[in-house]
């Protein structure tokens, strides 16, 4: 019988890699033949190679919208589509389950899954371009998610309310899963090494929208009331996101003497077990990795109490939940944890248990074949 045919279409190289590489692997290892999309290469592939996982490049251009750009992608998806004839494609990120979301219906490919990782800068924005976005969007996506054999996967409940109340929704299309999962394996909790400097770890893209300089002002708040840290930044910019630092602002970041800028780092077993406090003060977000991969490491984490965030950890027992946009209320709960290491480690032990119960990659990947193979036999 021959192999189902399942692409992957991800905007960007690294976040298949990080989010989507053992799904792939495992698909193949049950029998489908799978093929990569990537509408950016900002990461080795030699994993891809060695896994002998067919990968594609298909120019999308992600950072914000240019008509000529988008236009030509339409149609380099319409003809990639065409050729490799899938039976299913999992779109993953803003501009794959749109614009692949659109192209799926015209070229008729059998079954779509469209995973929205969160709703991004465009839903969290109150400007007026955002405003006039939305509307310019509404059509594409109430299109995009309208395959008459199709799942959306989303992460959290409120952005199924959101989507499901614009009105492009069809609630009967959606699954929920929690995130990318994470591997247990990978992540062996230690105990918190004894210091009187405890490290406070930020591990994110540097986007005003992740809370990077409400985490700063926070740890310019600590370190002037005397409260002994090292606070780190684990993180690169994104140029292509509008709510990335730019240059100039990320210049006068290493400047700063309260933080410690680290730069993207690929260990995040060890950088966390070096830590003490995992601190995500994000304005919204899908179902976050870093919250997760901070529980599989038995760490207490610090986070905002908005969607995505307040779902992956259990308040006041795998964490604490502060407003956000609220530097004060983030250094006060900074301060907690540092000056009580029990609850912290208790903190991290529960995070844990979380993590075996809510997070397993298995599991997550489970789910996703599930999925496939219930549009296979629709």
């Amino acid at each position: 019988m021959k192999k189902k045919t399942l692409l992957i279409f991800v905007s960007h190289a690294s976040f298949f890699i990080s989010h989507r590489l053992e799904l792939a692997i495992v698909a193949k290892k049950k029998g489908y033949d799978v093929k990569i999309v990537l509408g950016e290469i900002d990461s080795d592939l030699k994993i891809l190679k060695e896994k002998e996982i067919d990968c594609f490049y298909l120019p999308v251009y992600r950072g914000g919208i240019n008509p000529f750009k988008d236009i030509k992608s339409l149609f380099l998806i319409f003809d990639l589509f065409r050729k490799i004839k899938p039976d299913i494609v999992h779109l993953v990120t803003i501009k794959p389950y749109l614009y692949g979301g659109v192209i799926a219906r015209i070229a008729k490919v059998p079954c779509v899954v469209s995973a929205v990782s969160g709703l991004g800068s465009l839903f969290i924005g109150k400007s007026l371009k955002n405003k006039f976005l939305r509307i310019l969007f509404y059509p594409i996506y109430k299109f995009a998610f309208n395959h008459s054999n199709q799942f959306i996967i989303l992460q959290n409940h409120q952005d199924l309310k959101f989507l499901q109340n614009w009105g492009v929704l069809n609630i009967n299309k959606v699954k929920l899963l929690k995130g990318s999962g994470v591997n247990l394996k990978e992540f062996i909790p230690t105990k918190e090494t004894e210091t009187n400097m405890p490290v406070v770890c930020f591990a994110a893209r540097l986007l005003k929208d992740k809370g990077i300089y409400e985490f700063i002002t926070a740890a310019e708040i600590l370190n002037k009331l005397g409260v002994r840290a090292k606070f780190i930044v684990a993180g690169d910019l994104d140029l292509k996101n509008p709510t990335s630092l730019n240059l100039n602002e990320f210049n006068k970041l290493k400047e700063n003497k309260n933080i410690e800028i680290i730069g993207y780092q690929k260990n995040i077993p060890k950088l966390f077990n070096q830590s003490n406090i995992i601190c995500l003060p994000s304005y919204r977000e899908g179902f976050p990795k870093t919250l997760i991969e901070a529980a599989a490491a038995g760490r207490a984490v610090i986070t905002t109490d908005v969607p995505g965030c307040r779902e992956a950890i259990i308040p006041n027992k795998t964490g604490l939940l502060v407003q956000p946009k609220n530097s004060k209320k983030l250094a006060d709960a900074i301060q907690y944890l540092i000056q009580n290491p029990k609850l912290r480690a208790s903190m991290g032990n529960a995070g844990r248990e979380l993590a075996k119960k809510e997070f397993k990659i298995e599991n997550i990947i489970q789910g996703h074949l599930d999925i496939y193979n219930d549009l296979l036999k629709a």
